[in-house]
């Protein structure tokens, strides 16, 4: 037997496609049966990414008993939140309205028009963990709405008013420096000096305030916010966070010390660690950072990407509800019977700290892997070389793998969500020129190229191939990695795609009296909570929309030199400065965009000209820029034929020289072209031409 769930698109909502309970999806056909049989929705909101909603799913949603009840007394509506971000945004703002907590399962019960009238998140089928049991919690819901339905109402309509503040984020102000360096405290404060990254426990990996910390560090001279930057790229890096034979990250860690995660691995996580490693390498040259960066470019390839372009949306923690990352941990027995080599056995638990006694609560045994001391330390207490310590470890690691790939693997959703693969292509167009490689850049392209050609209006796209349209995130996301492409190729196509985006953006996501975009055009939905419109500035989990959406027009102006993306960028960046020092870790997407508009922008301009060996130059120097950590910049490469809009001074530039050679102006202030190599990359602040040569 299955339920209407069957045909379902969604990964998530297909997994529950056998379960007792009549569920119904997101629509109209749900709402009016609930107002026909008068009877309270139950909403659940989940992921097929996520443990707590496979727990409650086994606990409660596959229990027959409790179905029964649930089908004779509720409406219920399952969401996966990766589909529907716009239902999902709007619901659990209303039960952390008033009940100060969100996350998934999110368990919303509504009246028959969809108001919130109570909620939570997981719920045990028996009391437990502090919490109501699920049955206890129906019974109770049930019991007033039908016997203080005024009540009800009542209380749904107060949720609704608590509503109205956590919906619209945009504060006016007036944008400056100041704000920069006032929001660059509040991030070290929530330093963890100890275990790198912010705040204790649960500790997610907030990459983007990493890279915002190294612009800042670049810009101002303060060596504490780049020391804070490079501390949690390295703490990361050695943590159980971090998958060390498969590469990539999971989604956060338990724990202060990064050491036990949640398992699951997002794309979007993924795209912008991969930014921020490629950022920490640039600016230190640590080998560790770029060794991290190809991991996660190689996990992508091997674990989400589709061959004719496109990346899936995630890899899930586990394969049943007694598994918690089995399939990414290790009893010392097992680990020692993969290899199958002593002495690489003897480096490879020193090395991840493989030991009898492991870290996962549900199974003391089983071993997360991390490194609590480098390779190095390693070696010399082993009493070995360090070649011969990395030779060994490289088999330990060879052999796990492919021990691992023979065990049960956790769910891939193959499932391409528009803004998440632009984050995606993004990243790799970036880790194409810095760790040069041609796959990541082509496949990038590749996927581009495929999105363009699947949407039927490429200037409003579609959050996946046939699913909703109107949502920002998708736009912007999206405009930011053509801005990428046409960085990492000089194809002018490129430039005017994303114009076309960020044109449509502004006519169809601006708020015309209070300035700022909403997150999804008018006319998106009519049901429940859809109608209320909501204007993000946090980044929650993903970059914020708004901070993407300003960073992209700024780089569009430096692009065109036309005004009206400029005014627009200022427009945008202005109505949240007046939050800008309070979102702290929660603002490095509008904090980068703010840095734009009252900073000048760096300009990078590769010159390629006609003469043999002429393009080979103009890739090497193209190359090195790429490579290189510069504040706020904009890289213009001008093939022979072609024109750039360029600023006035570097126009001028131009004019006065011929052949292939490079620029780097900082505003209104140029640097004498580079001819070579070892010219540009003195000019760049990098140590040599070598890697490009």
């Amino acid at each position: 037997m299955t339920n209407r769930l069957a045909d379902s698109a969604s990964a998530y909502l297909r997994s529950a496609a056998h379960q007792p309970i009549h569920w119904y999806p997101w629509g109209d056909d749900a709402f009016a049966a609930a107002a026909a049989g008068n009877r309270p929705v139950l909403l659940d909101i989940g992921a097929v990414w996520c443990h707590w909603c496979h727990v409650m799913d086994g606990e409660s949603y596959e229990n027959a008993e409790l179905a029964a009840f649930l089908n004779t007394h509720f409406t219920c509506i399952k969401v996966d939140r990766d589909e529907r971000p716009d239902v999902d945004a709007r619901y659990q703002r209303a039960v952390q309205a008033f009940t100060g907590q969100g996350g998934w399962p999110l368990t919303a019960f509504l009246t028959p028009t969809g108001q919130v009238f109570y909620g939570g998140t997981y719920f045990p089928p028996d009391g437990k963990y502090g919490r109501p049991g699920f049955r206890t919690v129906l019974e109770q819901v049930l019991k007033v709405f039908r016997e203080q339905r005024d009540r009800v109402e009542q209380q749904a309509e107060t949720i609704r008013r608590l509503l109205g503040p956590h919906l619209d984020e945009s504060a006016p102000g007036e944008p400056g420096p100041a704000l920069l360096a006032e929001a660059t405290r509040e991030i070290a404060l929530r330093h963890d000096p100890t275990n790198g990254g912010f705040g204790g426990q649960p500790k997610f990996p907030h990459p983007g305030v990493v890279s915002f910390l190294l612009t800042q560090a670049g810009e101002t001279g303060e060596a504490q916010p780049g020391e804070i930057a490079l501390h949690t790229l390295a703490a990361m890096a050695r943590g159980g966070i971090h998958d060390h034979l498969g590469g990539g990250f999971h989604r956060y860690s338990v724990d202060a010390q990064w050491i036990v995660p949640h398992f699951e691995k997002m794309a979007y996580d993924n795209a912008e660690l991969l930014k921020a490693y490629l950022d920490g390498y640039a600016v230190s040259g640590e080998p560790l950072f770029r060794r991290v960066a190809e991991g996660i470019v190689r996990w992508v390839r091997e674990v989400l990407a589709d061959p004719a372009g496109g990346y899936g949306a995630s890899q899930d923690a586990d394969v049943g509800l007694e598994d918690d990352g089995d399939y990414f941990t290790w009893t010392r027995a097992e680990a020692e019977a993969a290899i199958g080599d002593a002495e690489a056995f003897e480096v490879a638990a020193a090395y991840w700290d493989i030991g009898t006694a492991g870290e996962m609560q549900h199974d003391p045994a089983r071993n997360v892997l991390h490194t609590p001391a480098p390779l190095e330390r390693i070696a010399t207490r082993l009493g070995l070389t360090l070649p011969e310590a990395e030779r060994r470890l490289a088999v330990a690691r060879a052999r796990m793998l492919t021990a691992r790939a023979g065990r049960p693997a956790p769910f891939i959703d193959r499932t391409r969500y528009t803004a998440w693969n632009g984050m995606l292509a993004g990243a790799l167009l970036r880790a194409g020129v810095v760790l040069d490689d041609a796959w990541s850049r082509d496949h990038a392209l590749r996927t581009l190229d495929r999105l363009r050609q699947e949407q039927p209006d490429p200037a409003a796209l579609r959050h996946a191939p046939g699913g909703v349209g109107g949502l920002l995130d998708d736009q912007v996301q999206v405009a930011q990695a053509l801005l990428d492409a046409t960085e990492a190729t000089g194809d002018p196509r490129w430039l005017a795609w994303a114009a076309d985006l960020m044109e449509r953006t502004w006519q169809d996501y601006r708020d015309p009296e209070r300035s700022g975009l909403w997150d999804q055009a008018p006319g998106q939905g009519r049901l429940g909570l859809l109608p209320e419109r909501v204007k993000p500035i946090q980044d929650t989990p993903t970059p914020s929309p708004n901070g993407t959406a300003a960073l992209v027009l700024g780089r569009l102006h430096a692009h065109t030199q036309a005004p009206v993306w400029a005014e627009r960028q200022q427009a945008l960046v202005a109505a949240f400065a007046g939050s800008a020092p309070g979102l702290g870790i929660f603002g490095a997407a509008y904090l980068t965009a703010l840095d734009w508009a009252v900073r000048p922008v760096t300009h990078v301009v590769i010159v390629e000209g006609e003469a043999p060996g002429d393009a080979e130059r103009a890739r090497q120097l193209h190359q090195l820029a790429a490579r290189a950590f510069l504040p706020r910049r904009v890289l213009t490469w001008v093939r022979p034929g072609a024109g750039a809009a360029l600023p006035p001074a570097v126009q001028a530039m131009l004019a006065a020289g011929t052949g292939t050679r490079a620029f780097l102006c900082r505003g209104a202030t140029c640097q004498a072209p580079a001819h070579d190599p070892a010219a540009w990359a003195a000019a760049l602040g990098l140590p040599d031409a070598g890697d490009a040569a």
